[in-house]
């Protein structure tokens, strides 16, 4: 069985990680999308709001499994066993931390990185901005799926 990881905080989960996500799984048999907990972070969302939020996003792919895990990635992919890690590239920017990462989490447990480039419509897309320019009452809503817009309106409101 073929087995990815997509990483990431997903705080929230936008139409740019859909797209690197989805492309994931029709590559894959199985594609884990691995919601990493960084103490260090204050998220918007609670760790459970957003898994919640990306198993609704990605319940019609039928073969993406949704989870958080602490600690390293590769840790993550050996108790998984899963060999690859998908990660999408917005910019030059994107490739330069991600690169060193791939080459690190190679070096540690021989866990392979496949870069997937944005498509255009997305490649600006990040959640901080969504954040923030829904924060700031901008429309955001063809960026986000409407469940998660729902819950960031809401969210914002809230404060």
């Amino acid at each position: 069985m073929r087995r990815a990881v997509c990483p990431g905080s997903f705080d929230p989960i936008h139409n740019g990680h859909l797209d690197v996500i989805g492309r994931a799984s029709r590559l894959y048999d199985v594609v884990h999308v691995a919601v990493m907990i960084n103490p260090s972070k204050k998220g918007l969302f609670s760790v459970e709001e957003r898994i919640e939020l990306i198993r609704e996003a990605t319940a019609d792919y039928g073969n993406v499994e949704v989870e958080s895990f602490h600690g390293l990635l590769v840790d993550y992919c050996k108790q998984r066993d899963i060999p690859a890690i998908v990660k999408g590239l917005r910019a030059v920017s994107d490739f330069d931390y991600e690169l060193q990462m791939a080459q690190m989490n190679m070096g540690l447990s021989g866990v392979e990185t496949l870069f997937v480039p944005t498509i255009p419509t997305y490649s600006f897309l990040s959640s901080s901005l969504v954040k923030e320019v829904a924060a700031w009452g901008g429309d955001v809503t063809h960026l986000l799926p409407a469940h998660v817009h729902a819950a960031l309106v809401e969210r914002l409101g809230d404060r």
